[in-house]
Order: structure tokens, then C-alpha cells, then sequence
């Protein structure tokens, strides 16, 4: 059990609040904090070759992104506080949902379908003393049908913490896990209770990778999204299968700071401030993290490269947020908005189904306290068009995105902000 230790931009499109920010789930309620605008001492990276930056203007080129709808995917079933949507390998029948407060529920993906079974209970482990803690995050072992090994990332109490832990499945029923199974393979001290991140994602190189919040309270008061000996702040990179003789895992050889006496070795990319969901193209294997700002501006970045520094606590995004020398190359966004747009970002995914064609290749996101979806093409280190693809009158609450087993992409929406009502939304043209 290890605790974790004390392209310039060349135009901007900023995105306008529909109402008043009040309590999100996952975004930040935070008070403001002093910054500085002056120019950072940085140098500024060649990738990618622009930052999109919304304010007010939408899109930038519409090409053939299309409008999408978001409709009840499952209309028998209610859910409360469902934070995240995902199939295991070899089960195309079946979806899972986490339940914030400690559950992950499994149900066949049927519009019919009348209700949910409970996969994994574990709320009597689960500590919520803030509304961004709890089960955030899931991922199945990209040999579970043999394995059966899934993990998960929660939020403990007696330290503050937050623990990545391997389950089994039940070897009686493969629709339930052994609760009693439980391998802690990660602990991360948390000195607040908000920005835990957190997804957790095997890549297509079969390590597993994680993204950590900064710690919280406002501004990375501690900075430790520069301080590379913590993780927090981070996206770590660990291999699960080969572990080493002083703990559940091993650190490929190549990840960037192996030999770095001054830095954790986990570490594959800082400078993140809570990255509230990324994912894997799962034709290219390009990793997408969307992470949530302070106050001013919520980001998209492509995670290209190894080591790299993205900014933060130096830039919110690519926007100045206190000055200060830093001898690494700092990383922009690939696109940007501004709180005139949206409160709270949650990342999505690239769209690889075939259920609504002018939408493949793009990758989508939203805004989890205006409801706001929106697509983008990106080409050669480019945005090459975006488009808001869905509003409603009456907004969703994205808690997070979804991709079943054939890439078709679902909303984990909270109809309250408060999440005591949550419904699960599939897109359609």
C-alpha cells in the first residue's frame, strides 16, 4: 500500500452561461482566488499548433458535424447519482453504471429493460464527505472474460484519501463481484475533499493509467501540480500485471521520470488541475482528458506528450493564472472555454459508432452545469471544426459520458443538480 507524497495560441473561441452557478457535483464552487495576468516565464510548446478558445462565437467551421438528440436511454429504470457508463471486454449484452455513494450496477442494454442488478457494493468502504467524493471511476482488465480483475478508484476516510483497488468476479455469478476480493493497488493522500479526479482507463499499450485532482480547495494553494514528487495533479501510468517486490504494480521502463531522483516515477503527464474524465480513440489510441478549471476556463488536451507539463496552477488552459518562472515547456489545450460557456467540464470520448455517421472521428464533450454538449475534428495537431451539437431547454447535468461495446455514446445525467434523480441518455441523430 503505497500514500502518495507530501503551441503558442494563435486564435481563441470563448464559450455563455444559460444560468446561475450554483453547488455542481463535480465543477467548482469555489471562492475566487487572486491571479496574476501578466505574461507566465515559459517557454510555450509547439503542440498543438493552436488553441480553440470560445467566448461567445460557437463554431469555429461546422463541416458535417451534426445536431444530436439525447434521449432516455432507459425510461424503466431510476438511478441515483450515476457518475460513470462502460461495458466489460467480451460482454456486449451487458452495461455497468457507478452509483457516487459506493455501488456499480449491471443491466442489459435494452431500452426495455426493467431494472438493475448490483455488481458491486462497497458503500460501507466508501467515504462522501464532499460531493466530489465517492466511486468515481472503473475500468475492466483487458483480459477480464479470462481474469475476471476489474478496478476501481474511490474516496476513503481515517486518512482522507482516495484508493485504487482491483476486484474480482464472483466465481459463482458473472454478474456480481466478490466484495470480499479487494487488492488496494494505490493510495493518494487528499488534504481536501474535492477534485479527486478521476477515470481510470487501460491504454492500448495494456498499462494502466489514472488521472488524480490537484488536492483541492482553490488555486493548488500546496502546488502540487508542479511538484513532481506528488501525484496529485498527475496522469500516472503503472503496470498492474508485472508487480514489483514493494508493491502491487511495476512502472514501465519507459515512463518519463524513471530516472529522476526528483520525481515520482508513476507520473506520465502534471500540471492538471482535476481532470474529470478522459478516454482512448479507440481507432488511434489518442488520449483526451478534459480538465476542470478555477474560475475563468475549462480545457481539452490531447495527452501526447510523455513527462509533459500542461500548465496548471502556472495557466488555467492556456490563459495566464499567476506568474511565475518555470524551466519546462508548458503544454496548451487543444481547445478552451470560457465560463461565459459553461461552469464545469466532463470529458467524453471520440465517437467510433456507427449509429450516427457525420458524427464519427469527433470527439465530444460537455459542460456538466449548462448542459452544453459539443463535437470536435482534429487533424495534424489542428481543430479543424466544432460545433454545439446539443442544447436543450431544459439542461442535463452531465456527470460523465459513456461508450458501449459498440462505440455508441451515452449521457450519465443528474436531472437535479443536487444528482438525487439521475437518468441515463444515449445519442442519436
Amino acid at each position: 500500500m503505497l500514500l502518495n507524497r507530501p503551441i503558442p495560441a494563435l486564435c481563441s473561441l470563448t464559450l455563455i452561461p444559460l444560468f446561475a452557478f450554483s453547488s455542481p457535483t463535480f465543477g467548482d464552487a469555489e471562492p475566487e482566488v487572486d491571479r496574476d495576468n501578466g505574461a507566465h516565464a515559459s517557454n510555450r510548446a509547439i503542440e498543438p499548433k493552436e488553441t480553440v478558445t470560445f467566448d461567445r462565437s460557437i463554431d469555429v467551421e461546422e463541416g458535417n458535424l451534426p445536431r444530436v438528440r439525447a434521449v432516455n436511454a432507459f425510461p424503466n429504470l431510476s438511478l441515483i447519482r450515476p457518475v460513470y457508463l462502460t461495458h466489460a471486454p467480451g460482454n456486449n449484452r451487458d452495461l455497468f453504471v457507478i452509483l457516487q455513494r459506493g455501488s456499480i450496477v449491471v443491466f442489459e442494454n435494452d431500452a426495455d429493460v426493467e431494472s438493475a442488478e448490483r455488481f458491486l457494493d462497497i458503500r460501507e468502504r466508501v467515504f462522501m464527505g464532499h460531493n466530489e467524493e465517492g466511486l468515481l471511476a472503473l475500468d475492466f482488465h483487458p483480459n477480464y472474460e479470462e481474469n475476471g480483475f476489474f478496478y476501481v478508484w474511490y474516496s476513503a476516510n481515517d486518512p482522507r484519501r482516495t484508493v485504487l483497488s482491483r476486484f474480482s468476479r464472483s466465481e459463482d455469478n458473472p454478474r456480481r463481484a466478490d466484495p470480499d476480493s479487494e487488492k488496494v493497488i494505490l493510495e493518494v493522500e487528499q488534504p481536501w475533499g474535492n477534485h479527486n479526479g478521476a477515470t481510470v482507463k487501460f491504454g492500448p499499450d495494456g498499462y494502466l493509467y489514472v488521472s488524480i485532482g490537484d488536492g483541492g480547495h482553490a488555486g493548488d494553494p500546496r502546488n502540487y501540480s508542479q511538484n513532481n514528487e506528488s501525484l496529485l495533479g498527475t496522469i500516472i501510468r503503472i503496470d498492474v500485471d508485472n508487480p514489483d517486490e514493494e508493491k502491487p504494480y511495476s512502472i514501465p521502463s519507459d515512463n518519463p521520470f524513471v530516472d529522476d531522483d526528483s520525481a515520482r516515477d508513476e507520473i506520465w503527464a502534471y500540471g492538471l488541475r482535476n481532470v474529470w474524465r478522459m478516454s482512448f480513440d479507440r481507432e488511434t489510441g489518442d488520449l483526451w482528458a478534459a480538465d476542470v478549471g478555477q474560475n475563468a476556463w475549462e480545457a481539452v488536451y490531447v495527452i501526447a506528450t510523455p513527462g509533459g507539463n500542461y500548465g496548471w496552477n502556472i495557466t488555467e488552459g492556456s490563459q495566464p493564472f499567476r506568474t511565475r518562472a518555470v524551466e519546462t515547456t508548458l503544454l496548451d489545450p487543444v481547445i478552451e472555454y470560457s465560463h461565459r460557456q459553461g461552469k464545469s467540464i466532463t470529458g467524453g470520448y471520440v465517437y467510433r459508432g456507427e449509429q450516427i455517421e457525420a458524427l464519427r472521428g469527433a470527439y465530444v464533450y460537455g459542460d456538466y452545469v449548462t448542459g452544453r454538449v459539443w463535437a470536435i475534428t482534429y487533424e495534424d495537431g489542428a481543430v479543424t471544426s466544432h460545433r454545439q451539437i446539443l442544447s436543450r431547454d431544459r439542461p442535463l447535468h452531465i456527470a460523465s459520458f459513456g461508450e458501449d461495446a459498440a462505440g455508441e455514446l451515452y449521457i450519465c445525467a443528474f436531472d437535479r443538480l443536487d444528482g438525487r434523480e439521475g437518468t441515463i441518455y444515449r445519442l442519436t441523430e
